[in-house]
């Protein structure tokens, strides 16, 4: 059974692995997952709604790219009943082809999250993203 601590590695696995199931099961059915204009390249927030919309927009928003690399770092997880809250600390790889050779897009994100116990364990009830930089640079990528 997930607890909190658990969700955040497990999401970057799913992520990385584009598994949809897996990804899909962190999310309780009414989620919300919030992405700034520094991630969508818009004006506002972007708000989806719903553990399959939020896979939808997460993998098929990746799916273009060579790869993903979400590097976890610390958590801070506050625990109240079958509520919490956290922050967590990632830094987002987006590996892409370019004229010049492989580059990658890194987003330095922190993930504002609330989280729900329900029968089959902890999910992910609402993930909003802050960006704090982004760095593109290139990259040497073993076989490319």
């Amino acid at each position: 059974m997930n607890t909190p601590s658990d969700l955040a590695g497990r999401y970057a696995l799913a992520v990385d692995d584009r598994n949809r199931a897996a990804l899909a099961s962190l999310f309780t059915a009414d989620a919300e997952f919030v992405q700034p204009p520094a991630v969508t390249r818009g004006t506002e927030n972007v708000i989806t709604v719903g553990a399959e919309a939020i896979v939808a927009v997460v993998l098929d928003g990746t799916a273009h790219l060579h790869s993903t690399h979400h590097a976890v770092h610390q958590q801070v997880l506050d625990v109240a009943g079958d509520n919490a809250t956290g922050w967590v600390y990632c830094l987002a790889h987006h590996l892409y082809r370019s004229r010049d050779g492989m580059r990658d897009n890194a987003i330095a994100i922190r993930y504002r999250d609330d989280y729900r116990r329900v029968d089959d364990g902890w999910k992910i009830a609402r993930r909003e993203l802050v960006v704090d930089y982004i760095e593109d640079h290139a990259v040497t990528v073993p076989g490319f």
